[in-house]
């Protein structure tokens, strides 16, 4: 198997970090690494198996050397310039940030969902945002075989979601220190603040679950709300997902077919208090899926409980699964 030339753009960061890890585990065929971030990183060590590399100062002239692959997570600001840089130079960018995500020409992928639309990239396929990508894993086993007519979401979100950042402000509250970060404590608190508010009183977060939803789904009139919530949780996000379905259902089907999807594990007993949990989801690349019954309030109505680790399928092992596709293209 080729050996492709990999650049990972924000390569000290906590999803650069896990990017190293999920290519290791993964096996993916890297001939070359090449480690880029900001110039305060620059000279820093990482280890990718068993050898060490050293991080290179991010510059217009760091894909001037025949790249394959470059996965980008060092946020939308750099991703808006260097992105399209990378690309021009014949470089396959999968962009974790939000820059590109809502671009026409640019496909929104999770592997499990909408692998074809990766045939339509000109250089840049966008990583979907972390609480999207697993909600639409559960969601569109549900759409093709019922359809959609309607979904709320509402998510109780790990502080690893807002970085290193948002990991120290929990720690440090546990320790009876003041918040840098978020604008309130977040021990002992549920702040439904994700990102900035926008002029319709959602937050930006809300919309990029409502909009990604849409384009990755490929409905854009499907009915969406969402509420995003940011929980004191170090990883793994947590959603109850509502959704009313086009057609009717039985709970035993709807739940064989959770179980038989890709990326899907059914953890639903309650009886024996079997459902999807944030700490079983860490550390895992699986959506799981629980709680699932019907929402008596409505016909044809669901409810799920769907976890996932936000730093692995969220966004690292998501992206991987992208260039894994990419290069399968290339071999064909």
């Amino acid at each position: 198997m080729k050996g492709y030339r990999v650049a990972i753009v924000g390569a000290t960061g906590m999803v650069g970090k896990t990017f190293l890890r999920v290519l290791e585990e993964r096996d993916f065929p890297v001939g070359e690494l090449y480690l880029l971030a900001s110039e305060r990183s620059e000279g820093k060590t990482l280890t990718f198996k068993g050898k060490e590399y050293v991080v290179e100062r991010l510059t217009e002239n760091s894909f001037d050397r025949g790249l394959d692959i470059a996965l980008f997570s060092a946020g939308g600001d750099t991703s808006r310039k260097f992105a399209p840089i990378a690309a021009a130079k014949g470089v396959v960018v999968v962009d974790n940030s939000s820059a590109w995500r809502m671009e026409k020409d640019v496909p929104l992928v999770v592997p499990e969902v909408n692998p074809g639309d990766i045939e339509k990239h000109k250089g840049i396929i966008a990583n979907p945002n972390c609480s999207t990508t697993q909600a639409v894993v559960a969601l569109k086993p549900l759409q093709d075989r019922y359809g959609i007519k309607r979904v709320v979401f509402s998510t109780y979100q790990a502080v690893s979601g807002s970085g290193y950042k948002g990991v120290k402000d929990l720690n440090d509250g546990l320790l009876g220190k003041g918040p840098a970060l978020y604008p309130h404590p977040i021990v002992n608190n549920c702040l439904p603040h994700i990102d900035v508010f926008l002029d319709n009183g959602y937050t930006k977060e809300e919309m990029k679950m409502i909009d990604e939803t849409r384009k990755i789904l490929g409905d854009e009139t499907l009915r969406i709300t969402a509420t995003t919530v940011r929980v004191p949780v170090e990883r793994s996000h947590s959603e109850s997902i509502n959704v009313e379905l086009k057609k009717p259902f039985q709970i035993k089907d709807l739940k064989e077919l959770l179980k038989s999807s890709p990326g899907i594990k059914l953890l639903d007993d309650p009886c024996s208090n079997l459902y999807p949990l944030a700490t079983v989801a860490a550390d895992t690349d699986l959506v799981y899926v629980g709680r699932v019954r019907r929402d008596e309030s409505i016909e044809n109505g669901v409810n799920l409980w769907v976890v996932a680790d936000n730093v692995r399928k969220g966004a690292a092992t998501n992206a991987v699964q992208i260039a894994e596709l990419v290069i399968g293209k290339e071999q064909k």
